[in-house]
């Protein structure tokens, strides 16, 4: 019988199909590393949450491991590479929450093109102010997705009703140039996950290549969008808006921000910002679609 150790907070529904799939299966979330190199002991099957880097020491010290599962996209906490290289296959379920994603990406962009946080925080303040609240219509503007994966395509699928263009750059499906979205687009939004080639993907040199001043959405890592970069280019006025869920120096970890620089600061008081904590993909629904995603998946490789 199959063993799957569950070190996650998640949807009871993982637990659920797994045991009506014969495998035994056990929960017991919080681990940090150390703890969780012993507990995996023995087991053939391992979930995890983005707060303990399963690195290759990790994945020397429990042999008995045949895939690894993250409730979730983002796999950068897990060396994929080399737990490939030892047969362990690495599992994700980015099909789970990638309809939040794209409802909330939609969300953000309405937001910065509408001010609606800055005017509602505004009214709060007894403040009415129309004419400086005067926003821009989706329809007429021309949306820039780069990545188009399960996150991106979702997002395409939701700007369709609002007539506005898209263009489209994804590096490995061969889509589209980034040279079309830098010429062409008044919003840029990126759909892509951490790694050492998209780490500051969006720097001072990306921001000079744009042909026009634009809004930038980010719902995928935080260290896409080199942060100091960014605010100049919104001081210069190149960069319009932004609207972020997620942000350079958030902690995973710790579920936090880490120490807060100066760049960071001036985001958070910037009234043309929208800020939300890496809540994109973060709904009810989407809780029992990652979990229910994942564990068929590690059915189909254990079983």
């Amino acid at each position: 019988m199959s063993k799957v150790l569950i070190s996650d907070r998640t949807h009871p529904v993982l637990e659920q199909k797994l045991r009506e799939a014969g495998f035994g299966v056990s929960v017991e979330p919080d681990h940090n590393y150390e703890d969780l190199v012993q507990a995996a002991q023995g087991y053939d099957g391992l979930v995890v949450r983005s707060k303990v880097n399963i690195d290759s020491a990790f994945i020397d010290r429990v042999p008995s491991l045949r895939c690894i599962g993250r409730v979730g996209a983002g796999m950068e906490t897990i060396n994929v590479d080399y737990a490939e290289s030892r047969g362990i296959r690495c599992l994700n379920s980015p099909e789970g929450n990638r309809d939040a994603v794209g409802e909330h990406t939609v969300g953000l962009l309405l937001s910065s093109l509408n001010n609606i946080a800055r005017a509602d925080a505004e009214v709060r303040r007894s403040l009415w102010k129309r004419e400086a609240n005067r926003g821009y219509e989706l329809g007429n503007l021309t949306v820039g997705i780069i990545g188009f994966g399960n996150m991106g395509q979702a997002f395409a699928k939701r700007l369709s009703g609002f007539g506005c263009k898209i263009v489209i750059y994804d590096k490995y499906k061969k889509i589209g140039t980034l040279e079309e979205v830098q010429h062409e687009a008044d919003v840029v939004s990126f759909h892509v996950p951490l790694t050492e080639e998209t780490l500051h993907y969006l720097d001072a040199h990306f921001i000079a290549e744009m042909a026009k001043p634009f809004y930038l959405i980010n719902t995928s890592r935080g260290a896409v969008v080199d942060t100091e970069a960014l605010v100049v280019g919104m001081e210069s006025g190149k960069v319009r808006a932004a609207a972020l869920d997620v942000l350079e120096y958030e902690n995973m970890q710790a579920d936090a921000l880490g120490e807060v620089p100066e760049c960071v600061r001036y985001l958070q008081h910037s009234p043309r910002t929208v800020l939300t904590p890496h809540v994109a993909g973060w709904t009810v629904e989407s809780k029992y679609k990652l979990a229910a995603v994942l564990a068929d998946k590690i059915i189909e490789v254990l079983k």
